[in-house]
């Protein structure tokens, strides 16, 4: 069974998908079921974790979102293709894509509680915050 807001992967042509309502059965695509992603934290390396965890921040007005507390890299090969922000009730998602040599910084203006936030990295793959 999927759950909400649970991310899948296909391992032949690279799609995500990201589940909006449960439901029962299997995901599929290019004929396959598709890998569950899920976010690596505790089997990773110091210099991974450093460029990869998601850091919340409070502000005045929000929140942001930086990934690495070392900023990750944005080069043409390796990058962030996406951060998003839950609310911890997980009512509320928020959204940004980025491409190569943008900034992968998400400001979300709230003053909801501090939510979990998830990145995805093009090579190393699924991330979330401590």
């Amino acid at each position: 069974m999927a759950e909400k807001l649970e991310l899948y992967r296909c391992a032949i042509c690279g799609n995500i998908v990201e589940v909006v309502l449960s439901g029962e059965g299997e995901l599929v695509c290019c004929g396959e079921v598709m890998e569950k992603l899920v976010p690596k934290i505790d089997e990773l390396d110091s210099a991974l974790k450093e460029k990869h965890i998601p850091v919340v921040n409070r502000l005045d007005d929000g929140i942001e979102v930086i990934v690495g507390s070392n900023l990750h890299p944005m080069e043409e090969n390796h990058y962030i293709q996406f951060i998003e922000i839950t609310s911890p009730d997980r009512k509320n998602i928020t959204r940004k894509y980025f491409e190569p040599h943008e900034i992968p910084i998400l400001e979300y203006k709230c003053k909801c509680p501090t939510p979990t936030a998830i990145e995805y990295c093009n090579i190393h793959g699924l991330f979330k915050s401590i």
